[in-house]
C-alpha cells in the first residue's frame, strides 16, 4: 500500500552557497572558490535570499499585511478522486484483517461501494487511533470511516449524516456476579484510548466512572476483551455494535449491562471544510441503501451482530 509523501524541494546554489532553515544563512567556500570571491558571493546570497520566502518565513510584503493562506494542496476524494480511508484494523465488524489477508469490516465494504458508485479510487489505510487527528490534517488520509462516533466531535470534523445507530455499553464475563452500575463499584474497567466510551466516562458518566477501581485505557478492544476473559479486568466499555460482536463471537462468554452508558451515531469523518466530499457520501450511502446495496453487505455480517435495525440513511 502507498503511503501519502510529502516532499519540499530545496533551492541550492553550488558550489558557491548554500541556504539552510532556521533562519541562518550560510556562505560555504565550494571546491575551487578562493577565499577573495567569499565576499562577492556572500553579496549575491543576500540578494537572492531577499527575493525568496525562507523555509517557515513569513512572505515578502509590507509589514503587517496578512499572512498567505494554507498553501498545502486539498486531498480531500472531491478534489483528488481518491478516497483514503483511516480505519482500526483491530476493531471488527467494521474494520480488520480477514483469514486471507486482506483488509475487511463493514465499513471498508461500505466505503468501497461508495467509491466505486462515485467512481473514486480508494485506499485504505490501517492507522493507529490516536494518530488520526494528525493523518487527517496532514492529507495521509482523507476521510476517518471506521465506527466514528460523530457526538461530542462537530466541531473538530465534517461529518456525513449519521449512518449508523451506537450507544456506550459495558461488557462483563457472564460468571461475573456483575448485573448493574452499582456492581461495578470498586472494579477494573477497560476502555479503548481516545474511545468515545472514554470520553463518557470522563464527562457524562464520571460519577459512575469515579466509583471504579480503575479505569485503564488500551489501544484496541480485542486485547481488552482477552483481558476480560482472563480476569485481568473485570469490565470493558465500548461501542454496543464491538460488545455485539464479541458476543456472536463467544456465545454465552460475555453479557451486556442493560443500561446505556450513552446513544449515538456512526458518521464518516472529514477534515474540517471538507462539505462537498460528506455530502458526496452521503449522497451516495442513501442511493446505495434505496438500491439495497447497504442491506447485501449488513447480511454479511449479521453472525457478526450487525442488523439494518440501527441503518440510519434512508
Amino acid at each position: 500500500m502507498e503511503k501519502v509523501e510529502k516532499r519540499f524541494g530545496g533551492i541550492v546554489a553550488r558550489p558557491v552557497a548554500e541556504f539552510v532553515c532556521a533562519g541562518d544563512l550560510k556562505v560555504a567556500r565550494g571546491p575551487g572558490v578562493p577565499r577573495r570571491s567569499l565576499a562577492a558571493a556572500f553579496a549575491s546570497a543576500v540578494m537572492m535570499l531577499a527575493l525568496l520566502v525562507g523555509c517557515g518565513g513569513a512572505p515578502t510584503g509590507d509589514a503587517g499585511s496578512t499572512p498567505a493562506p494554507d498553501a498545502r494542496p486539498d486531498a480531500s476524494a472531491s478534489a483528488t478522486g481518491t478516497l483514503i480511508v483511516g480505519f482500526d484494523q483491530a476493531y471488527p465488524p467494521y474494520g480488520y484483517v480477514g483469514d486471507d489477508g486482506e483488509y475487511a469490516g463493514f465499513d471498508l465494504d461500505l466505503a468501497r461501494a461508495v467509491a466505486e458508485r462515485l467512481d473514486w479510487g480508494i485506499q485504505p489505510e490501517p492507522i493507529d487511533w490516536d494518530a488520526k487527528d494528525a493523518l487527517l490534517k496532514s492529507g495521509a488520509i482523507n476521510c476517518i470511516w471506521n465506527g466514528f462516533t460523530m457526538e461530542g466531535r462537530e466541531d473538530d470534523y465534517t461529518f456525513s449524516d449519521p449512518y449508523m445507530f451506537n450507544a456506550q455499553v459495558v461488557v462483563v464475563r457472564a460468571d461475573s456476579g456483575i448485573s448493574g452500575r452499582s456492581d461495578l463499584a470498586g472494579k477494573t474497567v477497560v476502555t479503548q484510548a481516545d474511545s468515545a466510551a472514554e470520553k463518557v466516562l470522563a464527562e457524562d458518566a464520571s460519577d459512575l466512572a469515579a466509583t471504579f477501581a480503575a479505569l485503564e485505557t488500551i489501544g484496541e478492544y480485542n486485547t481488552a476483551f482477552m483481558q476480560l476473559e482472563s480476569g485481568a479486568v473485570d469490565a470493558v466499555a465500548c461501542d454496543l455494535s464491538i460488545a455485539r460482536y464479541q458476543m456472536a463471537a463467544n456465545p454465552g462468554v460475555y453479557l451486556t449491562l442493560a443500561e446505556y452508558l450513552a446513544e449515538e451515531n456512526y458518521a464518516v469523518g472529514f477534515r474540517k471544510g471538507d462539505d462537498a466530499t460528506a455530502e458526496k457520501v452521503t449522497e451516495a450511502l442513501r442511493a446505495l441503501y434505496e438500491d439495497g446495496t447497504v442491506g447485501q453487505i449488513t447480511a454479511k455480517y449479521e453472525d457478526l451482530g450487525l442488523s439494518m435495525d440501527n441503518w440510519q440513511v434512508k
